[in-house]
């Protein structure tokens, strides 16, 4: 005992010195949490990203593109920042602002006015249960494709984006969420790429989103009222406009997936006050195959009607084909490399093969009935 008590005595009085040390030395410094952490501590969430490319093509897509109108070009597509606050319950609101030549072409959509900065998005949102109301400006409901070019499998925009559909409204927006699989929407804004109109006349939203499994989802949409201008010109119609929209998707394999986008549009007074009504639809259909975990391939072939002519002027109307072919290449989860294939053909010859701008649709005879381009595009993501 008397051996054990001195060991246990010795001991003590070597830890002494070692003990009086520690006491004498600096706190050490709480950790410092990143801004990241911070953010999504307060329920914040943040995001980015740039997308840059060059294209070439054998001509000029007249009116039958958006976002890739030029010719043998390098362009900053798009760079995007998004800050929201979205809580499943109360108060919230998000702010999507974008600049590049995408900016423009929303912009110009928008007023008409060539600037390449644009609020893409920018509204208030309160959610109670299962409903969730946004006021303010906010994307459309139609189409497969997006704005943000980080959302989508392919370089350029399908004839679908371009002629049957608009980018963004300004106005209020509800959904509801009938079931976990199943949510109704309904709204009401300015028009098709309105920000502000003093236009009495308001357009209709209406939208189901149903997904009963992981394979398989299905959305439609509904775009219904009055407009004063033909979206995008100056041409006084005052007639209803709309556009009815079906988009099915179904996940073969966790790497296979197919798209089929449709659009039915009818605009009156077409040509002005006092012309007849036109009509346009056409179908989209997407397949995209993740070969590996850094390659995957994207292939779009798509078909419109152009019943009446109003998109292309054909006065007996035309039929537009095309057909996109996309391989994406990530060597980090943060960037990707497109690059791109496209072929464009039309009944007519729709196509210019000199620029539209250096003079009048008279004196430029080189047309052509079809259109070839190929684009190389890196897309940061942060």
């Amino acid at each position: 005992m008397r051996k054990t008590i001195g060991a246990l005595t010795a001991a003590f009085v070597a830890a002494v010195p070692r003990l009086l040390l520690a006491a004498d030395a600096p706190a050490a410094a709480p950790a410092v949490p990143s801004w990241a952490d911070t953010l999504t501590a307060w329920g914040i969430t943040a995001n980015g990203y740039v997308a840059a490319s060059y294209y070439a093509s054998n001509g000029y897509p007249f009116n039958i593109h958006q976002f890739d109108i030029q010719h043998d070009t390098f362009q900053v597509d798009e760079a995007g920042f998004q800050v929201a606050y979205q809580p499943k319950q109360g108060f919230g609101a998000l702010v999507d602002l974008i600049a590049g030549e995408d900016a423009r072409i929303l912009h110009l959509a928008e007023d008409g006015h060539d600037n390449t900065f644009d609020a893409r998005q920018a509204f208030l949102q309160y959610a109670s249960g299962p409903l969730t109301v946004i006021a303010g400006k906010f994307v459309t409901l139609a189409g497969a494709e997006v704005i943000n070019p980080t959302q989508n499998t392919n370089f350029s925009r399908s004839l679908l984006f371009t002629e049957c559909e608009p980018l963004d409204h300004t106005g209020v927006r509800a959904t509801y969420a009938v079931t976990g699989t199943l949510s109704l929407i309904a709204g009401i804004n300015n028009g098709w790429n309105v920000t502000s109109t003093s236009y009495g006349s308001k357009t209709g939203e209406a939208g189901i989103a149903w997904t009963p499994n992981k394979l398989f989802s299905l959305s439609t949409s509904a775009y219904f009222g009055k407009t004063e201008y033909l979206p995008g010109t100056t041409i006084l119609v005052n007639g209803d406009r709309t556009l009815l929209d079906v988009v099915a998707t179904y996940n073969a394999t966790s790497a296979l997936t197919f798209i089929v986008n449709y659009d039915w549009d009818q605009q009156q007074q077409a040509g002005g006050i006092g012309t007849p009504t036109a009509t346009w639809d056409g179908l989209a259909g997407y397949v995209n195959y993740q070969l590996n975990a850094q390659w995957r391939v994207s292939l779009r072939a798509e078909y419109l009607d152009d019943e009446d002519g109003l998109i292309t002027g054909a006065a007996d109307g035309q039929h537009l084909w095309e057909g996109t072919l996309t391989f994406g290449y990530d060597p980090t989860s943060h960037f990707e490399l497109r690059l791109e294939g496209r072929y464009d053909s039309a009944q007519t010859r729709l196509f210019y093969r000199s620029d539209p701008a250096l003079g009048s649709y008279a004196s430029l005879p080189v047309l052509a009935d079809s259109l070839s381009e190929i684009a190389l595009q890196g897309v940061y993501k942060f």
